[in-house]
């Protein structure tokens, strides 16, 4: 099925405006995503009908945002087909998820004589936590190697994982090229040797049908503003069996049952709340839950399937159309079932940012720079890279106007 673009961009308020005095063609959605009027209503609603603060009161708004935001949280658990929704923790997006399991999980569970894998594609939001808390526990971190068209390495990949490695964490799309990992692979490697899987869904669960039970993966982070949600609010999957290796990622509100003092002794004891109230301290992020699952609830209106299918053809027609262009190097295979809607490239003799700079004259939005995976960038000995990448909105109008631009920067 096709997506009726036309209908679908009605529903996006930004799309009216116009930079230098040009229609916004958008191409930075792997960075954040535009929002429908849906979302910003749900937004607005919450503050003028219902605001109030979660869990914490019996009074009539506190318990119809308490509602609200726990019909967020199942509405999430619904998308990726996670069978319990104490499974999904709110968190501000992919990085705090991924530095929660790092703290929560890691600092317990990782000692000297371990090892975690990762790969050499990652973005830092998946290198720097572990770098961190690598730190301070003394185990090792080994990267699984890529090829020179951009895929993982996974002949590297089996050599590496060992009954050392205690977890696999990694991204199952890549936010530079657009790669597509095979999570059922990587997973079914990672769990015969007796390690967890968390996934990185950043780049995967707004473009595609993600299964957390088909997949059997251990932890999955993704984040609510790259699929039309609020920015600061996001989502980790984990499976309830590992909760009980898991501590506190901060103490506050909340995440506690009971704090009991005895004032001769000057003790307190603390019992945590359950999960996944015990990973969320202090008022969470109530109208951006809310936002969330207004995204959520569009998507599935559309249907994921449909996502993938429209993307994939944007990608195709737009690699026709670069071959036009003479002095352009794509990053990345070619091959679209390989591959989201993210593409990465050069121009001959010009930056990234140039080359952004350039396209900003004429309306369109474009990424420029390491994207946030230098080790990736360094692997290819590239300075930088230039980055388009689609979402629901985007049209095969918008292509044709964005490669007329690029004939244009190649005169330089």
């Amino acid at each position: 099925m096709s997506l009726n673009t036309s209908k679908i961009r009605a529903d996006f308020p930004i799309f009216h405006r116009k930079i230098n005095h040009n229609p916004l063609i958008y191409f930075d959605n792997a960075a954040t995503t535009q929002k429908p009027k849906q979302v910003i209503e749900s937004i607005k609603n919450f503050y003028e009908k219902h605001n109030a603060n979660v869990h914490r009161a019996v009074y009539t708004l506190s318990q119809e945002a308490t509602e609200l935001y726990e019909n967020a949280r199942e509405q999430i658990a619904k998308f990726i087909n996670s069978k319990n929704t104490a499974e999904v923790i709110f968190t501000r997006g992919t990085t705090e998820a991924i530095n929660l399991i790092a703290y929560s999980w890691g600092l317990r569970n990782l000692t000297q004589d371990d090892e975690i894998l990762i790969s050499e594609m990652e973005h830092h939001s998946n290198i720097v936590p572990w770098k961190i808390i690598s730190k301070i526990n003394g185990f090792a971190i080994k990267y699984a190697r890529i090829n020179d068209d951009g895929t993982l390495n996974y002949e590297d990949f089996t050599n590496k994982v060992s009954n050392k490695t205690k977890i696999v964490s990694i991204s199952q799309v890549s936010n530079v090229n657009g790669i597509i990992n095979d999570i059922k692979k990587i997973g079914k490697i990672a769990h015969e040797n007796n390690s967890l899987v968390l996934v990185d869904g950043a780049q995967s669960v707004p473009h595609m049908k993600v299964d957390v039970k088909e997949l059997d993966i251990d932890f999955l982070a993704f984040s609510g503003h790259k699929m039309l949600g609020p920015t600061g609010i996001g989502a980790l999957y984990c499976k309830k069996e590992h909760f009980e290796n898991m501590g506190p990622f901060q103490g506050g509100g909340e995440m506690i049952k009971e704090v009991n003092f005895d004032r001769k002794t000057q003790h307190s004891k603390i019992i945590w709340n359950l999960p996944p109230w015990k990973f969320e301290a202090g008022t969470p992020n109530i109208s951006g839950s809310i936002g969330f699952m207004e995204a959520v609830k569009y998507l599935d209106r559309i249907g994921m399937d449909n996502v993938r299918t429209h993307e994939k053809k944007l990608t195709e027609y737009t690699f026709d159309c670069l071959k036009e262009c003479k002095k352009i190097t794509i990053n990345g295979p070619q091959d679209t079932s390989l591959k989201s809607g993210i593409i990465a490239f050069n121009i001959q003799g010009l930056s990234s940012h140039d080359v952004a700079l350039f396209a900003d004259n004429f309306g369109i939005m474009i990424r420029s720079g390491y994207h946030c995976a230098q080790p990736l960038h360094q692997v290819f000995d590239l300075r930088s890279s230039a980055r388009i990448s689609f979402y629901i909105y985007n049209t095969f109008e918008e292509i044709d106007r964005f490669v007329e631009v690029l004939k244009e920067i190649e005169q330089f």
